[in-house]
């Protein structure tokens, strides 16, 4: 395609959909400003953890920054 896409798999885990949404959103941002930018052309599916719902936006931002390390 010659950009990065992504791809968000955030299950229910006996959340409400306002709080799916809402990690949806979270992750798509930090996604956006920290992964997406450095990458080329790739396809990326990120699925979603239970901790989640619990994490603020500074822990999704260091989580997403050690997996892409992880993959670099």
């Amino acid at each position: 395609m010659g950009h990065p896409r992504l791809g968000l798999i955030v299950p229910k885990y006996g959340a409400t959909a306002v709080a799916r949404n809402r990690v949806r959103r979270r992750l798509r941002e930090c996604s956006r400003r920290r992964i997406l930018s450095k990458l080329r052309g790739v396809d990326l599916v990120v699925r979603a953890r239970p901790a989640v719902y619990n994490a603020n936006l500074e822990e999704l931002t260091g989580d997403l920054d050690k997996w892409l390390l992880s993959i670099l």
